[in-house]
C-alpha cells in the first residue's frame, strides 16, 4: 500500500479501527490508576474531509459520511466523540480526547510534515509527548511505561512487503517489555493468504491471549483492492469480545457494500 493517511481519513477502515480503539480506552478507564497509551504511527493527528486529499479521494463518505446521522447505540460514543472533536480526529486526537489527569500519550510519526502537524497540536500540552522515531525502535525505547498500564496501538502503512512480518516481530518485542501492556494491531484485508499466514504466525509467536476483529466489505479476494480490515488485540480487556461484535455488527450493517463475501467475524487467535 502507497499510503499517506490524509487520503483515507475517515473511510471504512477508520471507522472499525477508531470504533473499537474508543472502546478500548473506555475500558482503560474503568480503573482509577493512570495508564499510559502509545500510538506509533500516529499521523498527523486531524483531517479536514472537505479539502485536499480526503476530499480527493472521498472515501470519508462510504465511512464517516454514513455514521453520523442517526448512529447505531453501538457506535454512539465513536461517532459522539467525532463530533465532539472537531474535523475528522486521527487516533491520537481520539485517544487524548478520552485522558483522564493520570494518563498519558505517546505519539510516534516519522514523516515530516505529519510530525510538524502533530507537535503543533499539541504543543504545551503536558500529557502528551510527540517524537519523531521509528515505530518498532520506540515500542522498546518506551515500554514498560511508569504507569504499569497502557495500550500500545500499532497501525502500520504496510508499503514494505515484509510488513506483516514486521509486525509479529515488533509485537513480540513490544510484549516482551511490557507483557500486562494492550495491543492493537491494525491490518488491512486485500486477500486472505498474508491474513492466514499472521495469524498463523501470531500463534507461533508464543504470544498469548489474541483476539483478532475483522470486517469485510466484500469477499477478500482481489489483491489489488481494501476489501476488509481487521484489528488483533493482545490482552483485550473484559468483556472485549462480547462488547466488540455489536460494533462490528453495526458497522457492517451502516458501512456494508451489499456486495458478496461482506460480514464482519471475532476470532480467538490464541488462548489466555
Amino acid at each position: 500500500m502507497n499510503y499517506r493517511h490524509a487520503f483515507h481519513a475517515g473511510n471504512f477502515a477508520d471507522c472499525m479501527k477508531h470504533a473499537l480503539l474508543v472502546w478500548l480506552l473506555r475500558a482503560m478507564a474503568r480503573k482509577p490508576a493512570g495508564f499510559f497509551a502509545l500510538d506509533t504511527h500516529a499521523g498527523s493527528g486531524r483531517y479536514d474531509l472537505s479539502a485536499g486529499p480526503a476530499e480527493r479521494t472521498g472515501e470519508w463518505r462510504d465511512g464517516i459520511g454514513r455514521l453520523l446521522d442517526d448512529p447505531p447505540e453501538a457506535l454512539a460514543a465513536y461517532v459522539g466523540l467525532v463530533r465532539e472533536c472537531g474535523l475528522y480526529p486521527g487516533s491520537p486526537v481520539l485517544i487524548r480526547a478520552l485522558l483522564r489527569p493520570q494518563d498519558r500519550l505517546g505519539c510516534c510519526e516519522l514523516h515530516p510534515d505529519d510530525h510538524a502537524a502533530l507537535r503543533r497540536l499539541f504543543a504545551g500540552d503536558p500529557q502528551v509527548s510527540v517524537h519523531r522515531r521509528d515505530a518498532w525502535e520506540a515500542m522498546g525505547a518506551l515500554l514498560p511505561p511508569r504507569e504499569r498500564r497502557g495500550l500500545v496501538l500499532v497501525d502500520p502503512p504496510y508499503e514494505a512487503a515484509d510488513e506483516f512480518a514486521r509486525l509479529v516481530a515488533g509485537l513480540r518485542a513490544g510484549h516482551g517489555r511490557f507483557a500486562t501492556g494492550v495491543f492493537a494491531a491494525w491490518y488491512p484485508i486485500k486477500h486472505r493468504a498474508p491474513v492466514r499466514q499472521f495469524h498463523l504466525d501470531l500463534r507461533q509467536s508464543g504470544l498469548r491471549d489474541i483476539v483478532a476483529a475483522e470486517l469485510w466489505l466484500r469477499e477478500p479476494l482481489d489483491a489489488a483492492r481494501l476489501n476488509g480490515c481487521g484489528l488483533a488485540v493482545i490482552n483485550p480487556p473484559y468483556r472485549f469480545e462480547a462488547e466488540a461484535e455489536p460494533i462490528l455488527a453495526a458497522l457492517s450493517a451502516r458501512l456494508g457494500s451489499g456486495e458478496p463475501g461482506a460480514g464482519f467475524a471475532l476470532e480467538r487467535i490464541a488462548d489466555e
